[in-house]
């Protein structure tokens, strides 16, 4: 049973943790022990997020979120948003970061 079922070859080279496709090795092989489930691309991640204060948010009080504090300033994603999204690419002031489950 392969270890890694749904990260594709590329984003884990992007990450480092495999050499990046050579000529002899199509971007569309897939390194032994990884198998794609899903094409890639074929989950949309959430771009330019809307918050709301806490009391106003729609989810119910027991639910998890995933929470992210830059410089002071908290931010909280429903993980029951990202179950369906699994990146938001978010900013606070001038730093870029994605929220990813």
């Amino acid at each position: 049973m392969p270890i890694v079922r749904s990260i594709s070859a590329s984003l884990l080279a992007t990450l480092g943790l495999l050499p990046s496709p050579t000529s002899a090795q199509s971007p569309k092989e897939l390194p032994a022990g990884v198998e794609q489930i899903i094409p890639r691309g074929a989950i949309p991640a959430v771009f330019e997020p809307h918050f709301v204060p806490a009391h106003q948010a729609e989810i119910p009080d027991g639910a998890w979120v995933l929470g992210v504090v830059v410089d002071g300033e908290a931010r909280a994603y429903s993980l029951n948003l990202l179950n369906r999204h699994e990146i938001v690419n978010d900013q606070i002031g001038e730093k870029a970061f994605a929220a990813v489950w």
